[in-house]
């Protein structure tokens, strides 16, 4: 992994100094960069949003899709633990912890919120960091894109609906229109034009993989840009929140943390007991373990506001994610032995 993504958690933690730094010393700057929005799109956030997760975009290739019915039960144990697993627990680990254990120490009737937040970010299965993660466990590279392609598709057409569904678990009013908006903007839009840029690229070449990945090296430093961008501005208008409770951001940490430990133990023991090799059972269980925080942090600031608590837990699902990730892939490195031989 390159040194500037293994110290994403050091950038993030930088970036949110300086949004709550930035809101202190020039809060009209930034409720004007607020104000530049028609509905409940903000034009400055949505194209550092697109920024994130384009390039990531142009990375899947759903020719790969093809190789599903391959060595079936690392798919089965994906698809189980994102779509039928991770987002209900998730919704639940929000309601025990702030509908009750959290209940004394945060604003009354904001513990929706909280929940919405964390539930934005459990329905939403990783993409692009799950190649990182892959490759630092040996994977298996066109397996690992089989699983992101054929989750990418689903999440398409599943995660609207299941987040509504979830949502409902808050007292929370489901604005169907802002929700379908935001996955149609930060989903299909994207897609749409990482799949038109790869066929624009890919046709007549004679490596179209070393087309693909020099050209994504080249863009991905701009994902990290939109990124950290995204951050300074959300903590920029949370600057007051979390300055007057600063507490806030280790209660969302705890069921965030809770989530990603739970899950990723559900699909690799799953994985052992099933006789996976490792070089499927690793990155099966990091893709169940990990987030699309980029598409997470988008719908919660396009259903919730720029300002809203649930954009601010799904940011906090950012700092959280990538040391977690690390011990994980730490993890499974060191138990390799415990798994049947790669075949």
């Amino acid at each position: 992994m390159p040194s500037f993504e293994r110290y994403l958690s050091i950038w993030v933690l930088l970036a949110i100094i300086a949004g709550i730094a930035l809101g202190q010393i020039a809060p009209a700057s930034v409720r004007l960069l607020a104000s530049l929005e028609y509905g409940s799109v903000n034009f400055v956030v949505a194209v550092l949003i697109w920024a994130m997760v384009y390039p990531m975009m142009v990375s899947v290739d759903f020719r790969s899709l093809a190789r599903v019915h391959e060595r079936p039960k690392g798919m089965i144990i994906t698809l189980a633990v994102n779509w039928l697993i991770k987002p209900f627990t998730m919704a639940l680990l929000g309601v025990i912890f702030f509908d009750y254990v959290f209940a004394p120490f945060i604003a009354p009737g904001t513990s929706g919120q909280y929940i919405a937040g964390l539930i934005l970010l459990g329905a939403a299965p990783c993409t692009a960091m799950v190649f990182v993660w892959s490759q630092l466990t040996k994977g298996d590279p066109n397996y690992t894109l089989a699983q992101v392609s054929l989750n990418d598709a689903i999440m398409v057409f599943a995660y609207a609906p299941i987040v509504a569904l979830l949502l409902g678990v808050t007292d929370i009013t489901v604005p169907w229109e802002t929700l379908v908006l935001s996955v149609v903007l930060y989903v299909v839009i994207p897609l749409a034009a990482g799949i038109l840029t790869r066929v624009m690229m890919t046709k007549g070449a004679a490596n179209s993989e070393q087309v693909i990945s020099a050209f994504t090296a080249r863009v991905k430093p701009f994902s990290i840009i939109g990124l950290l961008a995204t951050v300074v501005l959300l903590f920029g208008f949370q600057g007051e929140v979390i300055l007057s409770q600063p507490l806030i951001i280790l209660l969302i940490a705890i069921p965030l943390l809770i989530q990603s430990y739970g899950m990723f133990a559900v699909a690799y023991w799953a994985a052992k007991a099933w006789r996976v090799p490792h070089n499927i059972a690793a990155p099966c269980a990091l893709i169940g373990t990990s987030n699309f925080f980029e598409l997470a942090v988008a719908v919660a600031i396009g259903l919730f506001g720029l300002n809203s608590i649930a954009a601010l837990v799904t940011v906090v699902g950012v700092l959280v994610e990538v040391p977690v990730m690390l011990t994980l892939v730490w993890f499974a490195n060191r138990t390799q032995h415990w798994f049947a031989e790669n075949t």
